[in-house]
């Protein structure tokens, strides 16, 4: 099922990547509210690996919030070893609490480039106080936070960045985001894009000019068309063996 965030632009919901599969190990997730000594506090949810760390993953959230998939998927990948936060990209009281669909456009149509770059920063701070370096740090985002997860590729100095279905590839998601297209040539940090393979022939050229333009990176890019059947087992697999290959 496809979201719209702005007119005629659908965007692939989360729920295309599928955590909850049998046989999966979940972690517990929890919510705090995390300030930092500089002043600057943002609430977070977070899950933790129990065992030994691999890395830590930033995840980013869809435009309808901190929906229960999102957090399966947070609680998914501590289960693989990582240790994941997941930033509230939105202000206010209620942080990224899930939203219906229409208060998801008006939320999203309130983002800019600077309020996910410090969000997501906050999100690092906590990392390296779990003891984690930028070279074992890596952040993967879904639909809006897919989007989100190439501009903080194309802005921080962190080991990898994966998107997910990211929405905005010619068309900004909201007056303060750039389109990918236009930051993908920016790129600092190694990332691989995923998008189904049983997208319309619009939205498959929209790809299609991404990863052009992800071409012009000084870095190791990749998109990748994933076949569209139940929990998307090769997107996330890919998914894993990226991060594997360039978190150390």
């Amino acid at each position: 099922m496809a979201v719209f965030l702005r007119t005629g632009e659908p965007v692939i919901t989360l729920t295309a990547i599928n955590p909850g599969m049998v046989g999966y190990v979940m972690a517990q997730t929890r919510t705090e509210d995390y300030r930092l000594d500089d002043g600057r506090a943002l609430r977070l949810t977070y899950a933790e690996p129990d065992g030994v760390t691999r890395g830590g993953l930033v995840v980013l959230h869809e435009a309808r919030g901190i929906t229960e998939t999102v957090t399966a998927m947070a609680a998914r990948l501590a289960g693989e070893g990582w240790l994941t936060v997941v930033p509230h990209l939105y202000p206010g009281e209620a942080g990224s609490a899930e939203i219906g669909h229409d208060e998801a456009r008006d939320k999203v149509s309130g983002l800019s480039g600077d309020s996910v770059l410090a969000a997501t920063d906050i999100a690092f701070a906590w990392l390296a106080a779990h003891g984690l370096t930028s070279d074992r740090i890596g952040v993967i985002g879904f639909e809006l936070g897919g989007t989100v997860a190439m501009v903080v590729g194309a802005r921080r100095d962190i080991a990898a960045a994966v998107t997910v279905s990211g929405g905005g590839i010619l068309e900004p998601l909201s007056d303060g985001l750039p389109a990918l297209v236009e930051v993908a040539g920016d790129l600092r940090v190694p990332w691989l894009g995923l998008y189904r393979d049983d997208i319309d022939a619009d939205q498959g050229a929209e790809v299609e000019k991404l990863r052009e333009a992800a071409g012009t990176a000084k870095i190791a890019t990749d998109v990748v068309r994933y076949r569209a059947e139940p929990d998307a087992p090769e997107a996330w697999a890919r998914a894993l063996n990226w991060l594997d290959a360039h978190l150390r």
